[in-house]
Parts: C-alpha cells; structure tokens; sequence
C-alpha cells in the first residue's frame, strides 16, 4: 500500500508533466519554426526587392535612336553597387537590344539584336516583374533571370541576371537551436539556398534533393503550423515552411525531433529516475515500516505468551514512540496490576488458611501486616475434637474415614467463618482456634462460647447420622482465655499463626477432659459469661502441667441456644 501511495503519484505527475510539456514544446516550436521560416523569407524577399528597386531606375526613360552613355554609366554603376548581379540587358520599347554590361563577359553596346519574342521581356511586358526558374551555370552555381518593364512600353526593359550564391549569407545566419537550419526550393523544388553550399552546387541531382523534396511536400500538405519528415539520414525532423511570393520560392526551417522536444525527453527521464528513486525509497520504507512493526507485534506475541503462562515479573520493551509503544507501556502495566493482583489472591489464600476470609479480606484491603507479626495479647483459645476416633478409624475403611472428617471439617469450617475466628491448626480430628487475635473483636469470650456452643451442636447432628451408619463417635470441646504470644511463624514459604502460652495449653487440656456432648472451660472465660449462659460449675479439678487443681465449668450448649 505504501509502495502504491507513492508509486501512482509520482506517475500522474511524471505522466501529465509530460503531457502539458509536450503541448507547451510544441507550441513554442510550432512558434520558433515559423519565425524563423518568415523571417528568412523576408529577408530574401527584401534582398530580391533590392535587386529590382535598384533594377526599377533603368527604366524610367524612354529610348531615342541615338546611343544612351549615361545608361551605360548607370548600369556599370548597378553592377559595382548589387554584387549579386552579373549581366544586365537593357531592351528598348521595340524589343532590340540598346546595352549588355557583364562581370564575366564582354560588353556589347547598340547591338539592335531583337530580344521581343524572348521570354524575360515577354513575361516583363505581361507581368511587369519576371522572374525565370533558377539555372545553374555550368552544372554548379545557382542563377536568377529578372525582368522589370518601365511603367510605359517606351522605356523598354531590363534583364539581369542574379547569382544566388549570396542567398548563402542569408541561409547560413539561420539557427535553430543547436543543430536546426533553413533551406530555400524553387517552384520546381531545387535547392537555391543550403547552409551546406556543396548540395546547392550538386544542381538538380534528384538522390540529394529527395529528403528536401519531401519535407517541402510534407508542409505544404499540412497547411498547419510545423510538420514532422526525415532528414537525409533517416532522422525525425520538424518542419514549418514560408513562401517568397515573389520567384515563388519557398523557405524550409527544420529542427531535429530529438533536439526540438530534448527538454521532454529530459523530464521523461528524469520521471523515469524520480520513479525508479520513489519506488525504491518506498521500498525501503516499507521494509523498514514493516520491520518497525513486526518486530514490536513479536515482542507484544512473545509478551502475552509469557504472562499467559504466569511469569508476570515479564515486560515488554518496547520504545518506538509510538503507538506500539503505549501499547507496550499499557500492556505492562496491566500485568503489573495482574502481578499486585494475584500477589493479593495469594496472600488472602495463605490468610485465609488460618483467618476467616472476612478477616484476611481485611488484612489484605489494610496493607498492614503488623496484625501478624508476634505479639502479646489476650485471647480465647479453642480446642475441640471427637471422642473415639482412634477406635473408629482403625476399624473404618479410609473411605468412610474420609467421609466422616470431610462432613465434621465442612461443618466446623462455616461456624469459624461466621464467627472470623481464627483456625491455627488442625490434625486428624482436633481443631484449634483463637478468638480476638490476630483482628481483635467485642466481647471475645462470649463470642467463643456462642462458637463453641454452635459446634457442638451441629456436630452432634453428624453424629446422630453417623451412629446410624455404625459408628460411635462423640465430640469435646475445651476453651479457656488469658494473655499469650500470637503471630507467625515458619520459614520464607511456609507460615501459619498461631498461639504460644499456659492459655493454649490450658485449653487443650480442658478439651481432653470434656466426654461427648461436653464443653468444658476455665474460670476466666466462666467469671465473663456467667451472667449470659448456663455454666456447671465441676469444680477445683487437676490439670496435667500445672501443680494446683483449677477450677473448671460446663456449658450448657441446649440451654444457650435458647438463651442466645
């Protein structure tokens, strides 16, 4: 497309410059040929004026019967004055010749020879002004017969002869151009006139005439402006021709083709190179174009292929100043925000594998994770687990095994979510749990026992559906509150939170204690909640780890329910 859109242009233009050069050249040269052409025919026809004016002034008298000195003295003077001529003849009103004057003969005087039937003094008598077809003397040098009559047949006429070897002067001037030049034909279409003197001086030889004739032909049947013929060589020439009214010559004015429209052919070529220039510059920036393009389009492929396959650390670099380039730029910070994003998920994974997603989700939407590091606290730490497990799961296929855990683990998982406790550990059967760490939460004790109270109830309907299936399984419980150390801890890609104190300890000794459908609990979670729940009080009881017997109570679950 880009080779096209630079391609087309550049030919129209090369195309119509051609077409409007064309007209223009021709013009101007239909122009300058025709200049040229009147020009010269103007000049001659000035130079052959001349030559009759100056004839004109021998016959202005008429003749007496007695010889005529100051005629001879104004014909010697002619010959001296008009180079060009070389004999005159002075007729007297008879027809008998009165004087012959001659360069190149011996003059005669009162010869009374009869002239009256010769066709320079007939055609001088009919037309006044005679001319004769060119002759040439000897084979070789042009010659022109003209008679001139007096205004009265008295005066008689005079004949000269012309050598229109002078003619050469006029011819030779003409330039057309570098190579261009004029030529001067007769009625019966002979050279009179050729820069070249050597073809005018070949005579009437038809093989040298031929090209001349032609190009007069061709002129004179175009009636219009310049045509074009061939030269002598076989060359295109434009022609344009004039007449000279006169002898009923005419001159030609030729010009080489290849020289009259060489500015065309110069813009042709140079169209040609502009285009050949244009098409290979478009070329090139195509390729380049293309280059540009394709390289960033497999980068941006290369990119996407990686993101896709997770490795979000990955951007694309990419600096073309471009659009290619924003999109580059707008690609990474996309996967940037795809990298912060699955950083999030995976942090509220790892959060939520002991946080309640509620809790995690706030972890995370905080940025703060100060709330996990290591500090102390007071909290309410759960223990729970199921009576005679052991037993049953050295009879139990794994399958029923599974079964039994995957229903007590889904049931459990929703009671420590709605209430965002905190699930630190689990194994096999046993759960801990902390409440008011690491988000702490309004009245944390009465919030464990409501936790504890719902897991044991609906545990206890598992059980009911699982004696029917066989199994004697029972489920404790076991809480206790105090100051402990909670927080993280592991290494770089494995960390759980957890609780570190006599608390814990404590709590899972209670939830040792406790038989099936029992909640046992200390004294400090007791003193809280004494007022809002049933409490038994079992009294002082030892606990293994502490040296003093500590008081322990029972929660009624049926009862809270009520009451919650």
């Amino acid at each position: 497309m880009l080779f096209l859109a630079v391609v087309i242009p550049l030919t129209a233009n090369g195309l119509s410059e051609a077409w409007f050069g064309y007209r223009d050249q021709r013009a101007r040269l239909d122009q300058l040929l025709g200049v040229e052409a009147r020009s010269a025919a103007a000049r001659i026809q000035g130079f052959l004026d001349g030559i009759t004016g100056q004839l004109g002034w021998l016959v202005q008298l008429p003749w007496t019967e007695e010889p005529d000195e100051r005629r001879r003295i104004d014909a010697l003077r002619l010959l001296r004055q008009v180079p060009a001529i070389v004999s005159l003849t002075l007729v007297d009103g008879t027809g008998r010749e009165r004087l012959y004057v001659s360069r190149v003969g011996l003059n005669r005087t009162e010869s009374r020879t009869d002239r009256s039937t010769e066709a320079p003094v007939t055609g001088a008598r009919s037309a006044r002004i005679w001319y004769s077809e060119v002759s040439y003397y000897r084979g070789s040098e042009p010659y022109l017969t003209v008679a001139i009559s007096g205004n009265r047949p008295s005066v008689g006429v005079v004949v000269a002869e012309v050598n229109l070897k002078l003619i050469w002067d006029v011819i030779s001037a003409i330039r057309v151009g570098e190579t261009g030049f004029a030529f001067v034909m007769d009625r019966p279409s002979r050279l009179v006139a050729h820069p070249d003197i050597s073809l005018v001086l070949r005579g009437s030889d038809e093989a040298t005439l031929a090209p001349f004739q032609a190009a007069r032909q061709a002129v004179q049947s175009a009636n219009t402006g310049f045509v074009t013929s061939r030269d002598a060589e076989g060359s295109h020439i434009a022609v344009a021709a004039a007449p000279i009214a006169g002898p009923d010559w005419t001159v030609v004015v030729e010009q080489p083709l290849s020289e009259a429209f060489g500015p065309i052919y110069a813009a042709l070529w140079r169209t040609a190179a502009l285009l050949l220039g244009g098409a290979a510059f478009a070329s090139l920036l195509a390729f380049a174009l293309a280059r540009r393009m394709t390289e960033p389009i497999r980068l941006l492929e290369e990119g996407t292929e990686r993101i896709g396959a997770g490795q979000f650390e990955h951007r694309i670099e990419i600096r073309t100043g471009d659009e290619l380039q924003r999109l580059a730029d707008s690609f990474n910070a996309m996967v940037a925000e795809l990298a912060l994003s699955q950083e999030r998920q995976e942090r509220i994974a790892k959060l939520r594998r002991f946080l309640a997603p509620q809790v995690a989700q706030l972890v995370d939407h905080v940025g703060d994770d100060t709330l996990l590091e290591g500090h102390r606290t007071e909290v309410v730490v759960v223990f729970c687990d199921l009576r005679g497990f052991t037993a049953f799961s050295a009879r139990a296929t794994p399958e029923e095994v599974m079964s039994v855990l995957s229903e007590y683990y889904e049931a459990l998982g929703h009671i420590i979510t709605k209430y965002a406790a905190t699930l630190t550990s689990f194994s096999g059967d046993g759960l801990m749990v902390l409440v008011n760490a690491p988000v702490p939460v309004a009245e944390p004790a009465l919030r464990a026992v409501d936790l504890a109270v719902e897991m044991q109830r609906s545990v206890q309907e598992l059980i009911v559906d699982w004696q029917t299936r066989g199994h004697r399984i029972g489920f404790g419980v076991g809480l206790a509150m105090g100051p402990a150390t909670v927080g993280r801890i592991g290494y770089e890609s494995r960390f759980d939170y957890t609780a570190i104190g006599s608390v814990v300890n404590l709590a899972a000794r209670l939830c040792a204690a406790a038989a099936d459908r029992e909640i046992l609990t200390d004294a400090a979670v007791a003193d809280v909640v004494k007022d809002k729940c049933s409490l038994i009080p079992l009294g002082p009881r030892a606990i293994k780890g502490y040296e003093d017997e500590l008081p322990v109570f029972s929660i009624l679950f049926e009862s809270r329910s009520d009451a919650a």
